[in-house]
């Protein structure tokens, strides 16, 4: 079962999912793009096969492309792409790169339970 993936909009922007009491830890994930060049294609695609692999259905992914959305890569403070940040849970983690080695985007997104 894939999660689907789609792409922030502005009215989207800030909302977060509640959370249920006793509902597992949702993974609120946002991948900042550059058009659909090969380096962006790839960090999607790495990202969508990592978060499929160890986070099951407890992962949100929006997917930002800051060609068409310049406001929310100025918003975020995003100076190199693609750049993945973690919003929730918490604390704030960035990663920058095509997310290709998975035991980096592990440790660079503070993972300690995976359902892979």
């Amino acid at each position: 079962m894939s999660k689907k993936v789609h792409k922030q909009t502005a009215k989207r922007k800030g909302k977060r999912p509640a959370k249920k009491p006793g509902a597992p830890v949702v993974y609120v994930l946002r991948l900042y793009i550059t058009g659909h060049t090969p380096r962006s294609d790839a960090s999607v695609r790495n990202l969508q096969e990592f978060c499929e692999k160890y986070l099951a259905d407890k992962f949100e992914l929006h997917v930002i492309d800051i060609y068409q959305q310049p406001e929310l890569a100025k918003e975020g403070q995003i100076i190199a792409a693609p750049t993945l940040v973690k919003t929730l849970p918490l604390p704030l983690r960035r990663l920058v790169g095509d997310l290709s080695n998975q035991q980096q985007v592990m440790r660079g997104l503070d993972i300690k339970e995976y359902g892979g």
